[in-house]
């Protein structure tokens, strides 16, 4: 039977990064389900047969949210804790999640490698990133500023033509 408490990419022998082999999930998939499928365990006892059963379900529910690249992604930020379906003020596109996701992967892998120049450079460019988002969040200020100032303008012209 499986390990239930191996996070989805545990389950299938796969690194825990966005992207990955896709034939391998396959194989993986197919390996396991052979080995753990109901039919197996027919002749077996009763919670036997339901682990079986409850081993099967996990192993597709694992390879679905692998399989497709939102739902990994969404797998991926919920192991770090994240709930990428909360609606709040917070959320942000999924192109941006993923391409975070890949810089991640990218530190990891520079990490690994010991490849000090290639840190600086994604250091560099998370920089890059904040500044430009220190510089929206003053546009995004300077904008609600305007705003209430064009509301008051059209609320004065509104009393003038009453």
């Amino acid at each position: 039977m499986i390990d239930f408490s191996q996070d989805y990419f545990t389950l299938f022998g796969l690194p825990r990064r966005f992207r990955f082999d896709g034939d391998k999930l396959d194989a993986a998939f197919r390996s396991l389900q052979r080995d753990i499928h109901p039919d197996r365990y027919a002749s077996a006892t009763e919670a036997e047969r339901r682990l079986a059963l409850q081993s099967s379900a996990r192993v597709n529910e694992a390879y679905r949210a692998l399989k497709d690249p939102v739902s990994r992604a969404q797998y991926l930020l919920s192991l770090q804790g994240i709930d990428a379906l909360r609606e709040t003020d917070t959320a942000v596109s999924p192109d941006f999640l993923q391409a975070q996701l890949e810089r991640r992967e990218s530190i990891a892998e520079a990490r690994a490698e010991g490849d000090a120049a290639r840190l600086d450079a994604l250091l560099g460019e998370a920089r890059v990133d904040i500044t430009a988002l220190e510089v929206a969040r003053q546009d995004v200020r300077e904008l609600r500023f305007l705003t209430k100032v064009a509301a008051d303008i059209e609320s004065a012209l509104a009393d003038i033509e009453d």
